[in-house]
């Protein structure tokens, strides 16, 4: 319900802070006093259209806050954890407005920033306006399947359909999807089979290109290794005849030096007596390192020789690595996948074609699914159209019932259920809710903000909220001036639905004009104009029990107020409290 409104510069409101209660609040006041001023304030915090001209001649900007206390539970809650609003349990809900001198408009609930969309889509679950000019909540058709389902269908029978339909409509999406791939596929039967036919043949591997490339930059190295081992063997043993090579020029030079020696009888007829000529013994040093070179060189050769054994080099395997590689790649840039996908494609492709030669058998299974669902939903859904046609006559009478002490007895409503075509189907039914309502006899029924006058529209409201009380979330409602046109007993029977609709959990405001409506109230707020240093005011404030009977005398009597005014509004009070 709505705890607090804090009105600051708005038209003729300086400054004005308004504690309401639970119950049934009325609220009087002379004609011109600003009683639709402290309307138009309230519909500010609840995101109505705003304009500079709401702003008080000489302020900067108009500010409005509206404080509300609602459970936990409530619908607004959901809407703003939806967009990531803090919302504190036991702390009021706060929607406030500000709009400038220039007609620029902000708007915060709970001191967070938020569009005037939201704004109204939050304040339409915790205020109801019905008024001579503007109606909010049961004038809009979108709310009454949801009320004529709450007053009277079964719960369970509205799950029952809303599964329904959500398995039909999961089945129906999965035979559309199932049609198509059909249909793609057999567009591209030739393309798929000579596809798989050639990716199946490579047979792709996860990982492949990654091990090809390591074995082809091992192979590669090999290969560099055995070139330079080749080359180093090469100049030791050449093939070409023409160049003998070192160990064949180390042999010829050995054997040239040999000649320089004398022969080997000179040698044994030396007994040891004479010395070694010098240049024989430089010769023989000469010889013993040719031998040494010799030795070193078939060292070296026999080395070579066994490294060129222990070399991986081998040219057939990396030319196989290569050719696969750059076949693997050359089918990645065809299909416009990476190589690693490729398996992926396979598998994709293969698949398709598999449904492709499968699909008319799965198709035929999915359509007898779907059709099953959908019987299934119907059926339900005829359950919940007869649950709703009987909760519909039940809402009409009740209503009725409560027209004729309001001065609508020649009025009659209607809870008219219209079957919608196959397409219109939802999970919410098979049919369309309206309320509709013939205002006098041989009138067609209409929707009823068209065809009722703005009184007639707000007393029907009041029928209907107070058979509708307890299936709406709406914690407060406002009734501006639900007593236009009618007086007497009338006003006494609106006045005390009123506060019977109050008695129901509902917090109820009504501005008006007569003393029986206001003798009716819980609690009671005069609004007034004051004149400060020249300046109009608006004020507003809670009435004491005299305050009250006076406010009421005055009512009756006008701008005199009689003893017989002030003895007649303690009547009324007298009667509102037996």
């Amino acid at each position: 319900m709505l705890t607090n409104l804090s009105i600051r510069d708005v038209v003729l409101i300086e400054a004005l802070d308004l504690s309401l209660h639970s119950g049934f609040t009325a609220l009087t006041g002379e004609t011109g006093a600003g009683k639709s001023i402290l309307l138009d304030s309230l519909g500010l915090a609840l995101g109505e259209r705003a304009s500079a001209g709401l702003v008080r001649a000489g302020a900067e900007e108009a500010r409005v806050t509206a404080s509300f206390e609602v459970p936990l539970t409530h619908p607004a809650f959901a809407l703003l954890n939806e967009q990531g609003i803090p919302t504190e349990p036991g702390e009021p809900l706060m929607l406030r407005r500000i709009i400038s001198k220039e007609g620029r408009s902000r708007a915060w609930i709970n001191d967070q920033t938020v569009g005037i969309t939201l704004m109204r889509r939050v304040a339409v679950t915790l205020v109801e306006i019905q008024g001579q000019h503007e109606q909010m909540g049961l004038a809009d058709s979108s709310t009454h399947r949801g009320l004529l389902d709450a007053y009277g269908v079964p719960s369970a029978l509205l799950t029952t359909v809303t599964r329904a339909y959500a398995t039909w409509q999961k089945l129906s999406a999965e035979l559309s999807a199932a049609r198509k791939a059909l249909q793609d596929a057999a567009r591209e039967e030739d393309w798929l089979r000579h596809t798989v036919e050639e990716l199946s043949t490579l047979a792709p591997q996860h990982g492949e290109e990654e091990q090809l490339a390591q074995q082809r930059h091992a192979l590669q190295q090999a290969e560099r290794r055995g070139e330079a081992i080749g080359a180093a063997l090469s100049e030791l043993t050449p093939k070409d005849r023409r160049n003998s090579g070192p160990a064949a020029a180390l042999r010829a030079a050995s054997r040239a030096l040999q000649r320089l020696l004398p022969p080997p009888s000179s040698a044994q007829a030396n007994t040891g007596n004479t010395p070694l000529d010098p240049l024989e013994n430089r010769t023989n040093e000469a010889l013993s390192a040719l031998e040494s070179a010799e030795n070193a060189l078939a060292e070296a050769e026999n080395l070579l020789s066994r490294l060129a054994d222990d070399s991986e080099a081998n040219p057939r395997l990396l030319e196989d690595a290569e050719e696969r590689l750059f076949t693997l790649r050359a089918a990645a840039r065809k299909h416009d996948v990476t190589v690693d996908e490729l398996p992926g494609l396979l598998e994709q492709l293969s698949g398709r074609l598999a449904a492709l030669e499968s699909g008319a058998t799965h198709l035929e299974s999915l359509q007898q699914a779907v059709q099953e669902a959908r019987q299934t939903y119907e059926t339900a859904g005829q359950r919940l159209s007869a649950a709703r046609e009987k909760a519909a006559r039940k809402l009409e009478q009740a209503v009725t019932k409560e027209l004729k002490p309001i001065k609508l007895e020649r009025a009659r409503f209607f809870a008219d259920i219209t079957p919608l075509p196959p397409e219109q189907w939802s999970a919410q039914g098979m049919e369309h809710i309206t309320f509709l309502i013939a205002a006098n006899p041989g009138q067609p029924p209409g929707p009823l903000a068209k065809v009722a006058s703005g009184g007639e529209l707000s007393r029907l409201m009041l029928a209907l909220k107070l058979v509708l009380a307890e299936q709406s979330a709406i914690g407060t409602i406002v009734f501006d001036e639900i007593d236009a046109g009618v007086g007497g007993a009338t006003a006494a029977a609106i006045g005390e639905r009123l506060h019977r609709l109050a008695a129901r959990s509902v917090q109820v405001l009504a501005v008006t004009h007569s003393p029986q409506v206001a003798a009716s109230a819980d609690a009671h707020l005069r609004i007034g104009k004051i004149v400060r240093n020249g300046n109009t005011a608006t004020h507003a404030a809670p009435l004491s029990a005299e305050e009250r009977q006076e406010e009421i005398a005055r009512m009756l009597a006008g701008d005199t107020i009689t003893d017989a005014a002030r003895a007649a509004a303690a009547s009324l009070l007298g009667r509102e409290n037996d």
